[in-house]
């Protein structure tokens, strides 16, 4: 997992959206109860945004250079693949 200390050189910022209360966004609160501390303390002056919002579809945004934006729906992810799903985002930056 050695991807997740290279947030902060991949990308510029990462928005992570879900549901308070949905089902759908379960997997996506789960994931950032576990991963949020290790992504920030292998990352400290990155910008983890958490967005919270009733009726919203759980994403994961991610900001490279020159504001280019890439999104990942998250709806029907188990936190395995949400993992992966930010893995590729991150490679994406590596590229």
């Amino acid at each position: 997992m050695a991807w997740r200390g290279q947030l902060s050189k991949n990308l510029k910022e990462l928005r992570i959206l879900f549901c308070q209360t949905s089902p759908s966004s379960a997997p996506a609160r789960t994931f950032v109860e576990k991963n949020y501390k290790d992504l920030k303390t292998l990352n400290p002056k990155f910008p983890i945004l958490i967005r919270e919002c009733t009726g919203v579809e759980p994403q994961l945004w991610a900001r490279y250079d020159m504001g280019v934006e890439r999104v990942a729906r998250l709806e029907g992810l188990s936190e395995a693949q949400i993992s992966k799903a930010l893995e590729d985002l991150v490679k994406v930056g590596a590229s």
